[in-house]
């Protein structure tokens, strides 16, 4: 053998030898490949025994899981081919598919065959349950002198909250009444009792249930508040009104077209006594809202009513005949002074306005109003002013005898108007009788017993600041 064929046998020995090396070398790390993904899987996956990928090695796996798991130790584990099968019973159908679950991710396990049946006995089905129970029960146990500290926070935060509100000052000082003051005590005593519940949530290590605590009681708040939105808006404006103060107790006003009394103010309602002793019970809401006349805020009140005279009366003579009557009646005020003027001219006659002002706390307005009409009137008929009706001409054309018949019938009224047009033929007195024109003092009582009755629900202070400011002052008698 040449050394030239030497040098190539050489060659193609360490060439063979390399291979070989790369072979042995590539089998190593496809053999060392199954122990590393047991021993750095990430992905959660129960692993069998180390180096263990036989059938055995997997049932002793599954076996040794279920022995320390509740209701599982019972089940029956056969491996063939990588395929399980779970046979037995189980109490409950969540143990069966938590037994196929855990089955399932044991390495090397190609398929679960689950043949486990639920438990059809009651003495069997009852125990897990008696077992829960007793444990929850140990648990309540262990929990209790827990809770009851929790208790004891609780009850002494509502405890201060009710101390706090009792008092006096200083939440009748800082209110404008005593229904505001009762609504921040309120608020007082639900603001130290929803701090006793976070802080004994916070004892028992509960304080994620105060946000689901606050989002259920958003949520039922806001469909309550759909559902009794009248109530609310009429308690709001309760509120308001009581702060306000728009009018007193036995106060006149008109409310919306209705007229009476004011008895009293409610936390739902304003209640009123019209003058024939009904009861008119008027929501707060629509109070608040409304349009309010308050006869009573200013003790003077004016009346109006008029009067017709001839057209061809003297109206000058007319007028002054009305106020002089006006002028001597005791219960009209002499300040603000009474007047007159002409309102209109009718078809047959002249309309004329007289003005009176009185006294509402010593004179009824009807009464007043209606004596001011009747004497007046009596004034003017007795001067020979005519309060005329409405008058119709006839025109006949073929009846000059009726033409005369009729003149001869309007002579007299064309003297009466010729006496009245005269200053001095009729006397500007006549005699006259006042009737009672003081106020109605019975009905005054009817609306002092129904305030006694509902004085514990009413919201109006005597003394409370009013809207309008004080009365104005007493007016003074006319000399």
């Amino acid at each position: 053998m040449t050394a030239t064929e030497r040098k190539r046998g050489k060659a193609v020995m360490i060439s063979r030898l390399l291979q070989s090396f790369l072979l042995v070398l590539v089998l190593s790390l496809s053999a060392a490949q199954p122990v590393l993904s047991q021993t750095e899987n990430k992905s959660g996956a129960i692993t069998a025994v180390p180096g263990a990928g036989e059938d055995q090695a997997i049932e002793h796996r599954i076996n040794d899981i279920f022995d320390e798991l509740d209701g599982l130790a019972g089940i029956s584990v056969s491996v063939k081919s990588g395929v399980v099968n779970l046979n037995g019973t189980v109490t409950e159908a969540v143990l069966a598919t938590k037994a196929e679950e855990l089955a399932s991710r044991v390495d090397g396990v190609v398929a679960v065959q689950n043949n486990l049946t639920e438990e059809t006995a009651l003495e069997e089905r009852l125990v897990p349950v008696y077992e829960r129970l007793h444990a929850r029960l140990l648990q309540g146990v262990n929990y209790l002198p827990l809770a009851m500290v929790a208790l004891l926070v609780w009850m002494l935060a509502s405890a201060a909250g009710v101390l706090i509100a009792r008092l006096e000052w200083p939440w009748n000082r800082l209110t404008p009444n005593a229904f505001i003051a009762d609504l921040v005590r309120q608020l007082i005593r639900i603001l130290f009792f929803t701090i006793g519940i976070v802080l004994a949530l916070d004892v028992l290590g509960a304080t994620a249930v105060i946000g689901t605590l606050l989002g259920a009681a958003g949520i039922v708040g806001l469909a309550v508040g759909f559902a009794v939105r009248d109530t609310v808006e009429n308690y709001i404006a309760s509120i308001m009104l009581s702060i306000r103060q728009p009018f007193n107790p036995k106060d006149f006003v008109r409310i919306e077209g209705y007229e009476g009394y004011v008895i009293s103010l409610t936390s739902r309602a304003t209640i009123l006594m019209e003058k024939d002793g009904n009861h008119i019970r008027i929501p707060n809401a629509i109070v608040f809202k409304s349009t309010l006349i308050n006869y009573s805020t200013n003790p003077r009140r004016r009346f109006v009513f008029e009067l017709g005279v001839d057209a061809e009366s003297n109206l000058d003579k007319a007028l002054d005949v009305g106020l002089n009557t006006l002028r001597r009646q005791g219960f009209i005020l002499g300040e603000p002074s009474p007047d007159a003027w002409i309102e209109a001219l009718g078809d047959s006659n002249v309309v004329l306005s007289f003005v009176g002002w009185i006294d509402q706390t010593r004179t009824d307005f009807q009464k007043a109003r209606s004596e001011a009409m009747r004497l007046v009137k009596l004034a003017l008929e007795a001067n020979g002013f005519s309060l005329p009706e409405p008058i119709y001409r006839l025109r006949f054309d073929d009846a000059p005898a009726l033409e005369n018949l009729l003149a001869d019938r309007e002579q007299p009224d064309r003297d009466l108007r010729q006496i009245a047009s005269k200053e001095t033929v009729f006397p500007e007195t006549v005699e006259e009788v006042p009737n009672d024109t003081e106020a109605d003092r019975d009905l005054e009582k009817q609306v002092d017993q129904e305030r006694i009755a509902t004085q514990s629900e009413d919201l109006l202070d005597e003394h409370a600041p009013k809207e309008f400011g004080a009365k104005s002052a007493k007016p003074s008698k006319r000399s």
